[in-house]
Order: C-alpha cells, then sequence, then structure tokens
C-alpha cells in the first residue's frame, strides 16, 4: 500500500510526480497490467516456461 503525505509548500506536481514513483517502484503498475486481462493457467505456465528458456539461453550464450 502506498502513501503520500504532502510536504510543506509542496506543489501537487511535485507530489504526483513522487506518487508516481512510489507506485512504480511498489509495483503496482506492473500488477495492474498483469492482472487487466485473465489469462488462462496454461497460458501462464507457457509464458513463464518461454522466459526460462529464453533466460538460460542468453546465460549460456554470455557464457562463451
Amino acid at each position: 500500500m502506498v502513501r503520500l503525505r504532502l510536504r510543506e509548500n509542496e506543489s501537487i506536481n511535485d507530489a504526483v510526480k513522487r506518487f508516481r514513483k512510489l507506485v512504480e517502484h511498489a509495483g503496482i503498475k506492473k500488477e495492474m497490467r498483469r492482472r487487466e486481462y485473465y489469462e488462462k493457467p496454461s497460458d501462464e505456465k507457457r509464458r513463464a516456461r518461454r522466459r526460462a528458456e529464453r533466460r538460460s539461453r542468453i546465460n549460456r550464450l554470455s557464457g562463451m
């Protein structure tokens, strides 16, 4: 949960910038995008497997 308290003499624009950074850092934006549409469990597993394969391929290539 993100909480933001306005500082003394802080402009609204500065507070909004700080809020965006806090939300980004907390991972809320990423989570919202992930939950925007329903994804079947099989599709989710397939995507995770492909991501792991890509990661291992990159690690293998960089080790040469």
